[in-house]
């Protein structure tokens, strides 16, 4: 149920039913050519199909993936030929059968092991926060054929991230907080830590390491297979937050999360290494206080006596890299990393010089480049002397001599494939510059191949088998050629990309839709969709799937449609871009998108300014309400997805990075937050939220309605039951959410001639 809360509410049922019967129908007499709600999120009608997940093989040139079974029921596991496209049938998908079952198991995730003999399949998978990382694990002989439950007397879907060990005799998993070996020529299962609980943690994390930081398996093998290194988190200072389940009894049930919000204690954590025949654990021992420390990333050096550790400070201005020693755990730094503002977390563990020598990432010129960074105490080496931006390490040949990254060194929207010696000289571009749009790459072991995928704004992704460095197409794989003939029966927008000037040299990116048969000498509402932070960019020069699709159908009914990337966002345009908004977010994002408004409304007389829209999810949620109530006189209408209206009610480590610990940016976290500008609203508000968003909690949204009744401001709001930061579960919802926004943009920003009621003004000068 909406909960309508604004001056239209005694009409609102009727024009709810009769523009629902509106949206379906519009479109209906045009022959198809006009995209309607049910098109897009109640048929797969424009799905866009995926050439689906591939493993490179160790042995040779080719891939290893699943097909459709050729007889019978399930898929078949197959091995193919990059050259020549051959496929080799290596396991039937009657061979997934286990054995007293009829189907045969889903696979929803295999490891090879080193030689190839054995296959690890992970099905039954289950949702931990946000990935599906806990299921069951099975063993495939793949010259006997036969098949293996693993984990011993382990409940259903109760473990998590089982692993080969290098010379592949054993595994190691998570069960329940605790981590286990099992040998696999006997199966006998051996305890590594026994003292995990819903506060001590081995193997894996808690909410906010995996959200913030990207940590999901929390231990790696030794290169030996004689030890495990592994995380330990201990939560029992970490406050928890309770969501609470009202739709699923009679009477309502909490559900704890330990989570850290902003200036709140968080997990202490450490790294132990144990043996994998069990025993006592030896713990590392790193400076600093554990409760103001993050270890981001660890993994074994090229041996099997160290281990390298990345150890950021609380508020991330500083990444110091420990190179520590298994049996005494002592840790000497061997790089740190610093910056005023803070550092990104964007280096998992990656070897150059047979071990001697880390490629490391960083901003310290003013661009993101790729260092050499050796562990003998010498300062970091530049490979890529260029400037502009690595986006991304894509893969690194060094019998070759050569680095692949991507990289978009004119245009911040698109992605292209680059090399450079390893040595350090000029990069190169490899993608052929015929293609424009964005580019992604799975680059095989030895380098010499590469599941290639392309699309751009208006085509859909293309993938194909290339050869690499010359980047010639072998085969096409997918060309989502289905998609792509009922696109062209469609009445399509007309889009394009522009750069913006809002003064002082800054110019933003952008990108617009118009509407089929657009005239200029007319009048059209504005929608702009923004995100606006550092966790996103929305200005890119590729495939964005059904919502992009349903700007398509806002577009075909009168509206044109707008992004633009504020300063902050992560876009590929130097340090001083993505770094200006420290400590500023919601202000520095905000001023630069009224500011962008303001600049488009003076030089396209073809956009109303009396009928200005704004809509976001998230962080862009976040931007939309200050939008509308940092700027009132210039956006008319509003639609806040999931935002965080109060910033000291998120997370610790993803808003102390970028604005630093409350207690030392007391006004900046005031005055960025939505919350604190809750009296400038005038226009039309819709704030819609998930109850059990374990992400951005819907307590944000209740406090800024209690803001707005405080302030006898009248707003809509929808609140969908138990659904999570990403409003899909359960029957219909995508649809009806998209409706709702449908309809609330229909009434309160209407295309055409209309103009709504009560609507405020605004100046072109402004």
């Amino acid at each position: 149920m909406t909960l309508m809360m604004s001056g239209f509410s005694k009409f609102c049922a009727v024009a709810f039913i009769s523009s629902l019967a509106a949206i379906a129908t519009r479109g209906a007499s045009t022959n198809g050519q006009h995209l309607t709600l049910e098109r897009l999120f109640d048929s797969t009608e424009f799905s866009t199909e995926s050439y689906g997940q591939v493993v490179w093989t160790k042995q040779g040139s080719g891939y290893f993936k699943f097909e459709k079974a050729q007889d019978g029921e399930g898929r078949d596991l197959l091995r193919v030929d990059a050259a020549t496209g051959k496929k080799e049938l290596i396991v039937p998908a009657h061979a997934f059968v286990p054995s007293g079952e009829s189907s045969p198991l889903s696979v929803e995730g295999f490891e090879f092991s080193s030689d190839e003999s054995k296959l690890l399949i992970f099905t039954n998978a289950k949702r931990v926060w946000r990935g599906k990382t806990r299921g069951d694990y099975w063993l495939l002989d793949l010259t006997s054929r036969e098949l293996k439950q693993l984990g011993g007397d382990a409940p259903p879907a109760s473990m998590q991230f089982a692993t080969f060990s290098p010379d592949g005799a054993r595994i190691a998993y998570v069960q329940e907080h605790n981590l286990y070996a099992q040998d696999l020529r006997n199966l006998e299962v051996t305890p590594l830590t026994t003292n995990g609980c819903s506060t001590l943690i081995n193997g894996t994390f808690d909410w906010v390491y995996e959200e913030e930081l990207g940590l999901r398996n929390g231990f790696r093998w030794s290169p030996d297979g004689r030890r495990v290194a592994y995380w330990q988190l201990d939560t029992s200072n970490e406050r928890e937050f309770y969501l609470v389940n009202d739709i699923d009894g009679l009477y309502s049930r909490p559900i704890p999360i330990p989570y850290p919000k902003v200036g709140e204690s968080n997990a202490l954590a450490r790294v132990g290494v144990v043996s994998a025949e069990g025993g006592e654990t030896k713990w590392l021992e790193l400076p600093g206080q554990p409760q103001d420390q993050y270890i981001a990333h660890m993994d074994w050096a090229s041996n099997s006596t160290q281990i390298v550790l990345q150890q950021f400070n609380r508020v991330q201005s500083t990444n110091r890299v420990f190179l520590a020693d298994a049996a005494t755990g002592k840790a000497r730094q061997v790089l740190v990393e610093t910056d005023s503002t803070w550092v990104s977390n964007d280096n998992p563990t990656r070897w150059l010089d047979k071990g001697a020598a880390l490629l490391w990432l960083s901003e310290r010129d003013g661009w993101r480049h790729a260092y050499r960074a050796p562990l003998g105490g010498h300062e970091p080496s530049l490979i890529t002397k260029a400037d502009f931006d690595v986006v991304s390490i894509e893969s690194v040949d060094e019998r070759g001599g050569w680095l692949y990254f991507l990289a978009s060194p004119e245009n911040a929207g698109r992605r292209y494939l680059y090399r450079a010696p390893l040595g350090g000289g000029k990069p190169e571009r490899i993608t052929p510059a015929t293609q424009t749009g964005s580019h992604s790459y799975q680059i095989s072991p030895d380098g010499h191949w590469a599941i290639h995928t392309w699309s751009s704004f208006n085509t859909p992704p293309v993938t194909d088998l290339i050869r690499l460095p010359a980047h010639g197409t072998v085969r096409v794989l997918e060309s989502n050629e289905k998609l792509k003939e009922k696109l062209d029966t469609l009445e399509k927008p007309s889009g394009e990309f522009f750069q913006v000037d809002i003064g002082e040299s800054v110019r933003l990116d952008g990108w617009c839709l118009k509407p089929p048969g657009f005239d200029s000498a007319k009048k059209y509402p504005v929608l702009f969709y923004v995100y606006g932070e550092p966790g996103g960019q929305t200005v890119s020069d590729a495939w964005h799937d059904k919502r992009h699709l349903w700007h398509w159908m806002l577009a075909q009914q009168g509206y044109v449609i707008m992004s633009i990337d504020n300063r902050g966002t992560p876009a590929p345009r130097g340090r001083e871009w993505r770094k200006s908004i420290f400590h500023k977010i919601g202000q520095l994002n905000a001023s630069d998108q009224a500011a962008g408004v303001r600049a488009l409304l003076r030089t396209r007389p073809y956009l109303d300014p009396e009928r200005v829209g704004v809509w976001g999810w998230s962080g862009g949620g976040s931007s939309t309400l200050n939008a509308i109530l940092q700027y009132p006189d210039l956006y008319q209408t509003a639609m806040a997805v999931a935002p965080v209206p109060n910033f000291r009610f998120y997370d610790s480590i993803y808003e102390e990075r970028y604005m630093g610990l409350p207690q030392e940016n007391e006004a900046g976290y005031r005055l960025g937050s939505p919350i604190t500008h809750a009296r400038g609203l005038k226009g039309n508000l819709l704030i819609v939220h998930g109850t059990g968003d374990d992400n951005v909690h819907y307590q944000g949204t209740e406090t800024l309605v209690n803001e707005l009744v405080a302030y006898k401001k009248q707003f809509s709001m929808m609140a969908y039951p138990n659904r999570t930061h990403s409003i899909s579960e359960g029957k219909n919802t995508t649809l009806h959410l998209y409706t709702l926004l449908t309809r609330y943009l229909n009434e309160h920003l209407p295309a055409g001639n209309s103009h709504p009621a009560h609507a405020p003004t605004v100046s072109r000068n402004e």
